[in-house]
């Protein structure tokens, strides 16, 4: 691998992202693609799921461009404040899509459809607020207008916060599966324009 390749690496949120997820099928069709995998996908614990990305980056040479998607996205800006700047320099760039908001209400977790009705619901250690890391690599953060899991102005609250670009991605859920979005032709240009600046 050479020095200036760039790994897609990416970080699925609360449940992990299935067959049909855009990450999975970005992940298929990406040559240079790897996915983060968590040891608990139901019951999250912010540290080890900074150890899990951890592991993943350094699985690989060249440089890394992470594309989170909802809990993937606060794991990944936790992540951020671990590294050296020599590290920093290997991100190429962020891709944040639908970012919670935090801290995950019960309602929103016993409806996502991820727990049985006789599971106990998670506490989402280490992920009561947001980060206040902000990215030197370019990061962009999508957002969708009827998110169930994020008002609208609290992902511009973030953006401002990570100092970051907001996409506005319009009226698509929470960009994943029962959305409707599949490959998801907007989030692959906005990976391109990543990969080039």
């Amino acid at each position: 691998m050479l020095e200036d390749d760039i790994t897609l690496i990416t970080v699925p949120g609360w449940g992990g992202s299935g067959p049909q997820h855009w990450q999975t099928l970005w992940e298929r069709n990406y040559p240079l693609a790897l996915r983060v995998e968590q040891d608990d996908w139901l019951y999250p614990d912010s540290r080890a799921w900074v150890a899990g990305i951890e592991r993943t980056v350094q699985q690989v040479e060249g440089k890394w461009l992470l594309v989170a998607h909802s809990l993937g996205c606060h794991a990944t800006l936790l992540w951020w404040q671990t590294l050296s700047l020599l590290q920093q320099r290997r991100v190429k760039g962020l891709l944040l899509v639908a970012p919670p908001a935090l801290p995950i209400s019960a309602d929103y977790a016993r409806a996502s459809g991820e727990l049985a009705a006789d599971m106990p619901l998670p506490q989402f250690s280490g992920f009561s607020e947001v980060s206040r890391s902000r990215p030197t690599a370019p990061t962009l953060l999508v957002a969708s207008r009827n998110d169930p899991s994020c008002d609208y102005a609290e992902s511009e609250r973030m953006a401002v916060l990570w100092a970051c670009r907001l996409v506005d991605a319009g009226a698509c859920g929470h960009l994943g599966v029962a959305s409707g979005v599949r490959d998801w032709p907007q989030g692959q240009r906005l990976l391109q324009w990543l990969m080039l600046v």
